[in-house]
């Protein structure tokens, strides 16, 4: 039988309407099996990373220094106690929580950087008062006494502004807040960081934005000198000025306090970062010349390190991710 012209237009439109139902019914499946993967992909680059991992996760670099080890283990508490201590600094708080026992053993148990809670919200002392309670909340909820709760102003913040308005709300709170002097600051970093066992061939550093302490044990008795901070550049300071001084501070030292070096501080933490292995407690710096600086910051704080390093003729600077001059002012207690 001959079709007709209409026929076989009718038959070409019924085929054509047939594969389009056709291909919108399978196209979904074919779509998900096809972007699995992408998904998956797309999802794991946008998982959020935790402040924690953050700060210990070592900086992506194809020029990572080269990895030395530091084989020490701090003894553990027995029977410790937690006690907490916030460090009120220019523009946020540093907080932690550790445990420790008698003999100022101690292991930290929660630690928290850069918290500026209370700063960005403090139009009025009802905001300030506010936000303390709600800050030092976390620590109660922690397991931490309110007895054992202190407050301690860097000597490179004493003179914020904002610190000050803090300083009267917590007063108000019935909380007493300890203002420390940079020596003071320098023999509380080594109460916290230098191992009893390094005590006759060791020294402390704490490189600060504001000052740099640096610290020893001479005949039973604590030492402490203070010399430029890795800002110094804001101030129109040489290079050269900032190296001499801080050599002259080290050669102060016994050279048999020299050997060894253990040192904290925010651009040893920078340079940490690039060469820790896993959630190592201590890694070892590299040296000076080993790093690239970023910023006008890092380049004033390697020239800092490197001015330790040639004084002290020490090359194992070993830096301790979980100590702070204001853990050394718990230990004090």
């Amino acid at each position: 039988m001959r079709l007709t012209n209409f026929s076989r237009l009718l038959i070409v439109v019924l085929v054509v309407a047939a594969a389009y139902f056709g291909f919108r019914m399978l196209a979904p499946k074919f779509q998900q099996s096809a972007g699995d993967t992408t998904t998956t992909t797309e999802q794991e680059a946008q998982t959020p990373t935790t402040a924690e991992e953050e700060e210990t996760a070592p900086a992506p670099s194809n020029n990572r220094p080269a990895a030395r080890t530091f084989d020490y283990t701090p003894p553990a508490p027995v029977n410790g106690k937690l006690k907490g201590v916030v460090e009120l600094g220019a523009s946020g708080f540093n907080s932690f929580v550790i445990r420790v026992d008698n003999n100022k053993n101690w292991v930290l148990d929660k630690a928290e950087y850069g918290v500026s809670l209370v700063y960005e919200n403090m139009a009025t002392e009802d905001d300030v008062r506010i936000g303390l309670k709600q800050y030092i909340s976390k620590m109660l909820d922690r397991g931490v006494s309110p007895k054992d709760i202190h407050f301690v102003v860097s000597s490179g913040a004493a003179k914020a502004e904002s610190v000050g308005k803090i300083k009267a709300g917590l007063k108000s709170m019935g909380y007493v807040v300890n203002t420390v002097t940079p020596a003071q600051e320098g023999k509380l970093a080594l109460q916290c960081v230098l191992p009893r066992d390094f005590e006759d061939n060791a020294f402390v550093v704490d490189m600060g934005s504001a000052n740099t302490k640096i610290s020893w044990i001479e005949n039973g008795k604590t030492n402490s000198i203070e010399s430029f901070g890795s800002k110094y550049f804001q101030s129109e300071i040489s290079d050269n000025t900032v190296y001499n001084d801080v050599s002259r501070a080290i050669m102060k030292i016994p050279a048999a306090n020299r050997q060894n070096c253990f040192i904290i501080g925010g651009i040893p933490f920078e340079l940490a970062k690039q060469s820790r292995q896993g959630k190592e407690r201590f890694t070892v710096l590299a040296e000076a010349g080993d790093y690239t600086a970023d910023g006008d910051k890092q380049k004033a704080g390697l020239n800092i390190y490197k001015a330790i390093a040639d004084a002290s003729d020490c090359d194992t600077f070993v830096f301790d991710w979980d100590a702070n001059f204001t853990i050394g002012f718990l230990l004090s207690l």
